[in-house]
């Protein structure tokens, strides 16, 4: 199956915008697809990188639940070294969003997960897409350290 179908399984839904794959997994499927940050209609689309892999979406949508981005907020808030290292992500993510756009930033009031404020954390998956497509995100780091990355029984190739 090709990536345009099989993105549109994972998502249930057809991709806004021009994208790409930016990141697989091991059995080369996509997880991660970097957006244009306009989209053909001319709209705005702040989201960059976007989480396809169902097996992520589902493991960090139960972390949300049990309260994980209220928890990185305040770990964002008590620790100097690892707001440093989410501010430096969030302004690699506006970087990297202007350079997709052709040198102008179309949103550049929001970053990561479109949060005005880089220190908030209202979207686990955002942050883990960010990481996998090379944004040192500390936040998308630390929540996927503590998941299996992927799935082990390649459920994209039998789903699609």
């Amino acid at each position: 199956m090709d990536d345009a179908h099989l993105v549109e399984w994972q998502l249930g839904r057809v991709p806004r915008g021009d994208w790409r794959v930016a990141a697989r997994c091991s059995f080369g499927r996509p997880i991660v697809v970097t957006t244009a940050p306009l989209l053909l209609d001319g709209t705005p689309f702040p989201t960059l990188h976007y989480l396809t892999c169902p097996h992520l979406t589902g493991r960090l949508g139960e972390a949300e639940s049990a309260g994980a981005a209220g928890a990185w907020a305040a770990r964002l808030a008590a620790d100097e070294a690892l707001a440093a290292r989410m501010l430096a992500a969030d302004a690699a993510y506006r970087a990297a969003r202007s350079a997709e756009a052709g040198g102008a930033d179309p949103t550049p009031d929001v970053g990561i997960a479109g949060q005005r404020d880089p220190l908030g954390t209202k979207c686990l998956h955002a942050h883990a897409a960010a990481f996998l497509a090379g944004i040192d995100d500390p936040v998308g780091e630390g929540v996927l350290a503590g998941l299996a990355r992927e799935c082990d029984d390649d459920r994209c190739g039998r789903g699609a």
